[in-house]
């Protein structure tokens, strides 16, 4: 008898595969696409209430769906007229890929499994919420000159229901701050409308609302089918935006919003007081735009700021970009922003509102999720966000929460080191050291004892425009993982389209392009340049390029002494990045076909490899061949032949970038030349972003300095060689030095100015 799929999704079975490889190696037990679930949508909110249909299994109409996320958390699904299953996504205080499996007898078994993305409220599409129109509105109502009504749209389609209930909801965290009891809470509140026809549009004129429900002032709309009961959890539902609830505060707030918020700044000011300074375990800034924006293993674009959409920073006046840190601090789970004026500058709230203000809460919360200070989104809104509102909004106490939410500064700020691959294998290590290898196999470009890092590159033959094989290789896949973190990959699948791969799953980016996985952070951009960024604070940057991948690896200074492979030993010392295995060096100088052997040196084993072999292709070439072809020779050092038109064409589109000639003349093709020279290009810039000043190695800060008592200072850069000069006002006189400047050693020059 042949084995069923029924709970065994992801195993493979003795008789047939229940993996996800086993469609494209065609060893599937005949049930796998029964019983292992194929969704869409595949993601939404983490607040849950989403509909989404199951593609494999037809059901026959008397069928009592249940679906059980986490193996705990239960939510009626239902069987469509066309005899599709259907589950209702859960509410959730975390984001990522989440475990489902789904019962057809009213929760006796569930025997079909699939998985769920959940994700960051802010991060589903427009179409999925209820827009709060004129949002600025909602949140402002009753400060002076904000009245009137408001009004609410959605998408009426989302609801199969002709009438609908508009519920408030609010959100509190209970219990002690970082104790085993805080606690995380979404709460109904009361129903703002109801038995309403479901037109996709609603009207009101607020007012203050009843009884205690009035102190709560952040929260969230939900809109749900009127046959359900009031505050009913996990059913059809359409959510606003999260925001402060100004529109139906209490009576004391509109009497005098200027007041009231003062008070509620002042009390949470007290608060703060008393809870432990997370600003001494953020890292700090990059210090100019260039770092933050080259760094990407560590910072990412803050969507609130961001230079690559016009530079729309409502909450950062002056400033042109902002970044934050994508890892939350270890300890308290807390979060940090750097932001930057028009000439690459960082601004601190020092000197202008406009600086930059680290987090209590991340935004995007922190691995394991599920408890304060770590949700997504919701636990910054209550420590960052309502509490500016309260400061700087609604009152003008901004000094207060800048005081608790200071800059931070360059200072320690270390840039990463970053290494390349690119074209017909050309390799730029950490150090600086470079050279080409074209060896045919699957090879350790880095791997690291620090945090078990690995990442590993694939090569496969170059071929010429009329298909026949050239003398060299390109980087066809990379696989990574660190520690115990998922696995992922990007290759180019046989008809040449970019595949990313998690844990040996092809992933679709059609609905998510960030996700929060295991270990990582996953990003693609519209034109596929993939990021990984490790919680290490390691980043692999990949994309097409010419046919092959161009790689990028950047590594915190941690890594110093710490790595292996064909990258190298990271210590600043190029001499010996040629390492073997077992520890000699070769000299710097060596032979290409002496680098060869220090490449063939570096190939992997199957019992070590990262890489999916889901065709026959890749198990015969890859898995049962070597993992170093060693009858493969390559070209080591091609022939320029003068009397060749394609070398008059080399000259005058390379120059003298020497991987650009190579791959014109291994290939004949001088778009792969084209896209070598513009990836060593990138690479050269990126290095020249990170290290401003290779002499130097670091940016210098010799942090801020702050303008005399009774006098003023001009200058707001405080990076080496920058002179501040102060002034004292009328009737003052100065002491110490007039101008100061900042020195190599990182200290100020001069004394103490005073008036």
């Amino acid at each position: 008898a042949q084995d069923s799929c029924a709970n065994r999704c992801g195993e493979l079975l003795g008789t047939c595969s229940c993996q996800v490889t086993c469609q494209s190696l065609g060893i599937c037990c005949p049930d796998y696409k029964e019983f292992c679930l194929q969704i869409s949508p595949y993601s939404g909110s983490l607040m849950g209430g989403k509909d989404f249909l199951i593609n494999n299994t037809a059901l026959n109409a008397s069928s009592v769906v249940k679906c059980r996320f986490k193996q705990q958390i239960i939510t009626s699904g239902y069987v469509a007229k066309d005899g599709k299953a259907h589950c209702i996504s859960p509410l959730l205080f975390e984001t990522g890929f989440i475990p489902f499996e789904v019962s057809t007898d009213d929760g006796l078994t569930f025997p079909y499994s699939g998985t769920w993305l959940s994700v960051h409220h802010s991060k589903v599409s427009d179409e999925e919420k209820c827009t709060l129109v004129n949002e600025t509105k909602w949140q402002y109502y009753g400060t002076p000159n904000t009245g009137g009504s408001l009004t609410l749209t959605w998408t009426h389609q989302t609801l199969a229901a002709t009438h609908i209930n508009i519920e408030v909801w609010g959100y509190q965290e209970t219990g002690d701050s970082y104790s085993e009891n805080w606690m995380a809470e979404w709460k109904y509140l009361y129903t703002l409308a109801r038995e309403i026809s479901n037109t996709g549009n609603f009207s009101f004129i607020p007012v203050p609302a009843a009884g205690s429900y009035s102190t709560w002032d952040f929260g969230i709309l939900r809109i749900i089918p009127s046959n359900y009961f009031d505050g009913q959890s996990n059913i059809p539902s359409i959510w606003s935006s999260e925001h402060a609830l100004a529109w139906h505060l209490e009576k004391d707030f509109r009497n005098d919003p200027n007041a009231w918020a003062t008070a509620k700044c002042i009390e949470w000011d007290r608060k703060e007081e008393l809870l432990p300074n997370f600003v001494e375990e953020i890292t700090d800034c990059p210090c100019t735009l260039a770092q933050a924006r080259a760094d990407t293993g560590r910072f990412h674009t803050d969507y609130g700021c961001d230079i690559e959409k016009g530079s729309v920073c409502t909450y950062h006046p002056g400033a042109v970009h902002c970044v934050r840190a994508i890892q939350a601090s270890p300890q308290y789970g807390a979060g940090q922003q750097c932001c930057y004026d028009s000439t690459g500058s960082q601004i601190l709230t020092y000197d202008s509102t406009g600086g930059s203000t680290p987090d209590r809460g991340h935004d995007w919360g922190s691995p394991p999720f599920l408890k304060p200070p770590r949700i997504p989104g919701f636990s910054h809104w209550l420590y960052d966000v309502i509490s500016f509102y309260y400061c700087c909004l609604w009152s003008d106490n901004c000094d207060f929460y800048m005081k608790r939410r200071p800059s931070s500064d360059c200072r320690t700020y270390r840039p990463p080191r970053a290494a390349s691959a690119f074209g017909d294998p050309h390799f730029l290590t950490f150090d600086g050291l470079n050279f080409t290898f074209n060896g045919l196999g699957e090879y350790t470009l880095v791997e690291s004892d620090l945090t078990s890092l690995r990442v590993q590159g694939r090569t496969q033959q170059a071929h010429f425009r009329n298909g026949t094989g050239a003398q060299g290789t390109g980087l066809s896949a990379v696989a990574m993982q660190e520690n115990s973190s998922d696995v992922i990959e990007v290759r180019y699948s046989e008809d040449l389209n970019l595949e990313v791969l998690l844990n040996q799953r092809v992933l679709s980016f059609s609905e998510q392009s960030w996700m929060d996985l295991k270990g990582l952070f996953l990003y693609s951009t519209h034109d596929q340049n993939i990021t990984v960024m490790f919680s290490s604070g390691s980043g692999v940057e990949i994309k097409g390029s010419g046919g092959f991948l161009a790689l990028t690896i950047l590594l915190p200074e941690k890594f110093m002494n710490h790595t292996q492979g064909l990258f190298g030993v990271m210590n600043g010392n190029p001499e010996d990045d040629y390492t073997f295995k077992n520890k000699t060096t070769m000299s710097v100088h060596a032979s290409p076909q002496q680098v060869f052997e220090f490449g063939a040196n570096w190939a992997i084993e199957n019992g070590t490899s990262l890489f999916t072999y889901d065709t026959e292709f890749l198990l015969n070439s890859f898995f049962h061949g070597e993992k170093h072809n060693a009858s493969f020779l390559p070209m080591f050092s091609p022939y320029e032949d003068p009397a060749d038109p394609l070398v008059e064409e080399m000259v005058s589109l390379c120059d003298s970038d020497p991987f650009c000639r190579f791959d014109v003349l291994t290939t004949k093709n001088v778009q792969v030349g084209s896209s070598t020279r513009v990836s060593h290009q990138n690479h050269k810039l990126l290095v020249e972003h990170l290290e401003p000043d290779m002499s130097l190695l670091l940016v210098i800060s010799c942090g801020w300095l702050d303008h005399p008592t009774n006098g003023s200072k001009n200058g707001t850069n405080y990076l080496l060689g920058s002179i501040i000069n102060f002034t004292c006002n009328p009737g003052y006189e100065l002491t110490g030095s007039q101008q100061r400047t900042c020195q190599v050693s990182g200290a100020w020059s001069g004394d103490t100015t005073h008036c």
